[in-house]
């Protein structure tokens, strides 16, 4: 583990990325209190295939329509029908 002060860090920060990227863990104090960790960057994969999964949902009746719905898409009147 490397340990640096905040003035160093500054002035070496190039070579303190490249320890970090090497697996080397370094931190920077201030006033030799640790303040922060330099590690490496990691790319992340998104797999975009299943990612919305389980944020939907659809209602056990979707298919059914009320018989009022049903009739006006027929241009049925409700009132005419039962009389």
């Amino acid at each position: 583990m490397t340990k640096v002060n905040m003035h160093e860090a500054k002035s070496r920060l190039s070579k303190l990325v490249e320890m970090a990227k090497n697996g080397e863990d370094v931190i920077i104090a201030k006033n030799g209190v640790p303040e922060a960790r330099i590690v490496p960057y990691v790319e992340e994969e998104v797999d975009w295939f299943g990612m919305d999964a389980g944020k939907g949902w659809i209602a056990d009746d979707f298919d059914e329509l009320p018989p009022d719905i049903l009739a006006a898409f027929y241009g049925e009147d409700e009132e005419t029908d039962s009389n």
